[in-house]
């Protein structure tokens, strides 16, 4: 599958040994919920973080005693980390000494240009780019009043002011976000924004909510823009664990075929037809295949209806039948078993197809 449009081409920005835009592969983001200050928390999340995949991390910096911990934490982790940054320009100063690879701001509310001068004279000397996070939840009064809300163009324009402001202080090593918790809002924005400048775009639906929720929102989005080609790094927000926002923005760009990584599993919804008790089945082979890292697509089919059919097209895959299943493996059937012994010949057959050596 193919996605629609060809990909924007944007600017590229490194992020320490991290690219993001041109023809770099999309990355994910996260950011931890911890407080910064507490350096042995924020590290365990972060390892967290990169063992699920996640490229890039971010962090909140309140005050200069967090920003003074990031030098302990880049010594631990092995990703980028970005500082978010918000009102006060020193703490943005410091963390650039600390190791911060990236510099988040938000639009307008660092707004004497003497201090954003010194933020860039920084990332510039040490090559740290800025990313300027615009969200309909802090646009600032003048732009409500001027576009009648926080509409799309309310955003956009928010975020254009505080890049020429950047720009004209000869810097352009720039990553924008545009987001907003509405979906129509948050995707108009960024097609309007990517219609008129070429820097690299940072996609998210913010404050999505809990999971569930949050995930249905941000696939939508994420989802709409990276369909037509728009965005070049992306964060899914969810309330709780952020280990559930890496897995939930890989899941989305491996429905795209955009970044596949790890197994994609394929299973019917069952209905009446069913003969055998698939459910059980499925939560086996999710277990057993959790920490794979090879593309595999593995499909789990409850009947002879569609089953047999999702069953060839998948690299290994399971049809049932009444009280057993036929295995398939690369479009042929290799073993029709009782429904007692499916998973050790499944397992059996998954582990010809793989180098890894994930079930000791």
């Amino acid at each position: 599958m193919k996605n629609s449009k060809i990909r924007k081409n944007t600017r590229v920005v490194e992020v320490g040994n991290v690219k993001i835009g041109g023809e770099n592969p999309i990355t994910v983001q996260s950011m931890t919920k911890t407080d910064t200050r507490n350096v042995l928390d924020t590290v365990k999340q972060i390892k967290n973080l990169q063992e699920e995949g996640c490229d890039i991390i971010r962090v909140a910096v309140p005050d200069l005693e967090a920003a003074k911990n990031l030098g302990r934490i880049v010594k631990e982790i092995r990703i980028p980390l970005v500082a978010d940054i918000h009102y006060d320009f020193r703490l943005a100063i410091e963390s650039v000494k600390q190791g911060a690879l990236k510099i988040r701001i938000n639009p307008g509310n660092i707004d004497t240009p003497w201090k954003i001068k010194e933020i860039i004279k920084i990332c510039k000397e040490r090559g740290i780019p800025i990313r300027v996070g615009g969200n309909t939840g802090s646009l600032k009064d003048s732009y409500l009043r001027r576009f009648g809300g926080p509409t799309p163009e309310a955003l956009v324009e928010s975020v254009l002011d505080e890049v020429r402001i950047i720009e004209a202080m000869d810097f352009d090593s720039i990553v924008v976000s545009l987001k907003s918790s509405d979906v129509k809002t948050m995707i108009e924005a960024n097609q309007l924004f990517s219609s008129i400048r070429d820097f690299p775009l940072h996609l998210g639906v913010t404050e999505a909510g809990p999971p569930g929720r949050a995930e249905v929102l941000s696939a939508v989005g994420i989802g709409a823009l990276l369909y037509e080609g728009i965005g070049d790094t992306i964060r899914v927000s969810i309330t709780g664990d952020p280990v559930l926002e890496v897995r939930t923005a890989f899941n989305i760009l491996n429905a795209l075929n955009i970044r596949i990584t790890g197994p994609r599993i394929i299973s019917c919804p069952t209905c009446g037809r069913l003969e055998y008790d698939m459910e059980s089945v499925l939560r086996e082979v999710q277990n057993l295949t959790r920490n794979l890292k090879e593309p595999l697509t593995i499909a789990v089919m409850g009947c002879s209806v569609n089953g047999p059919g999702e069953a060839k097209e998948a690299d290994i895959g399971i049809a049932g039948g009444k009280e057993s299943a036929v295995i398939f493996k690369k479009g042929r059937i290799v073993a029709t078993v009782k429904e007692g012994n499916l998973i050790d010949v499944f397992l059996s057959e998954l582990k010809t197809l793989t180098q890894e050596d994930i079930w000791q």
